[in-house]
């Protein structure tokens, strides 16, 4: 079982991201926005983040950046945009274009934190 961040300001996104993780097993936080995020990340103890890259005020470039340059830098981040123009690779551990199936987050998620065994959601 994996300790995960989400980021994520829209709450249905975010609610749907969080359900599939509980049901295959992980420990989740959640947070609505990169701000929130930040504080959690330095609050908490994760395996991996997975963030969105458009959001207002501090957006996942803020948060990989954040998290690049803190002591628990090597801790794995994925990024999700439903803007795929505007996502980029650099620095992420695996990328996400929205919509995506819910077992392509849980997969990307198992290869980010080897030793994950937690099953994939259809």
């Amino acid at each position: 079982m994996s300790r995960v961040l989400v980021i994520e300001d829209e709450r249905g996104i975010l609610g749907l991201i969080e359900a599939a993780l509980v049901r295959s097993g992980h420990d989740v936080e959640t947070a609505v926005d990169g701000r929130e995020g930040m504080a959690a990340f330095d609050r908490g103890d994760f395996d991996v983040v997975i963030t969105d890259c458009v959001m207002p005020e501090a957006d996942g470039e803020d948060v990989l950046r954040h998290i690049r340059n803190n002591r628990r830098r090597a801790v794995p981040v994925i990024g999700m945009s439903g803007t795929p123009d505007l996502l980029r690779e650099d620095g992420f551990d695996a990328v996400l274009v929205k919509p995506f199936p819910l077992s392509r987050l849980l997969n990307a998620v198992s290869a980010v934190c080897p030793g994950d065994v937690a099953e994939a959601a259809a």
